[in-house]
């Protein structure tokens, strides 16, 4: 769960809000249908999330605020059709239709499940610097990651929301039990464990072809030899197609590891954008 998602959900434990959402969209507009806003009472009381800033996202507040100081039972559920245009200060040129809700902390189970729709599960193998990089950059963005290393000390105490930890020994146990649909990040502390990891995301492809991006972190040279050893186990040029490695977006060359974390986020966010493939 995003740190975004998360911080709505606890402050909603101690006040009510108006979860403002962008429905239907046509043409240009500021956000995609599903983005969404969580708004708290006074002028100072803030907001979480955005559906695009702007004359939208400031009348949106104003809107929601007002239903929230207003005495007496107020509507629950209201929405309010909006053209963009040169008099709201936003020229994008489409339209939308903007949903509001008035939400309190009994909603808080039902609100979990339905704003963690557009989240990807992803399993991120390795607890090392560039995987710790990688959870710090998803933070708040919408994947659910389940972290995983043999060495059960390897995690740090103040984990982010969003994350889960799992040890696994051998690790490579672990891809059998993944979220079907999953990405997969391979970045764990041994070449060993990593080949190990590859072979089983791939054995789970022939049997179930459920997963998501498989990525791999290291040169083509690694995966050379990475290669022709999957190749004496049995996999063909097309099930070896599906990995990826080098991980991180062409063109980025910096080996630090917030460099190559922001690389792989890009890499995982349009591999996310891009169109169903079948798999």
């Amino acid at each position: 769960m995003s740190a975004e998602l998360e911080a709505f959900l606890l402050r909603l434990q101690r006040e009510p809000a108006v979860l403002v959402t962008v429905g239907k969209t046509r043409g240009s507009v500021p956000r995609e249908a599903g983005a969404w806003m969580a708004v708290f009472s006074g002028a100072t009381g803030g907001a979480i999330g955005t559906i695009g800033g702007g004359h939208l996202e400031w009348d949106a507040m104003r809107q929601a605020r007002e239903s929230l100081a207003r005495p007496g039972p107020a509507a629950q559920v209201w929405e309010q059709a909006v053209v963009l245009g040169p008099s709201l200060g936003q020229c994008c040129g489409g339209a939308l239709v903007v949903q509001f809700e008035q939400v309190q902390a009994a909603h808080i189970p039902a609100l979990r499940e339905r704003l963690r729709e557009g989240h990807q599960a992803l399993a991120l193998f390795g607890g090392g610097h560039v995987g710790r990089a990688i959870v710090h950059a998803l933070s708040p963005l919408p994947f659910d990651v389940t972290w995983i290393d043999s060495r059960d000390e390897v995690f740090p105490a103040d984990l982010p929301a969003h994350v889960h930890v799992e040890h696994s020994d051998p690790v490579h146990r672990a891809v059998h039990d993944l979220v079907p649909r999953s990405a997969v990040l391979i970045m764990s502390f041994s070449h060993a464990e990593d080949l190990d990891i590859v072979a089983a995301c791939l054995q789970r492809l022939r049997e179930r072809r459920d997963l998501g991006f498989i990525g791999l972190i290291g040169s083509r040279t690694k995966w050379a030899t990475f290669r022709h050893r999957l190749e004496e186990r049995g996999f063909n040029a097309d099930e070896l197609a599906r990995i990826t490695c080098p991980i991180g977006l062409p063109g980025i060359t910096g080996k630090e590891p917030s460099v190559i974390a922001a690389s792989v986020v890009a890499q995982l966010l349009l591999d996310m954008a891009a169109p169903p493939n079948g798999v």
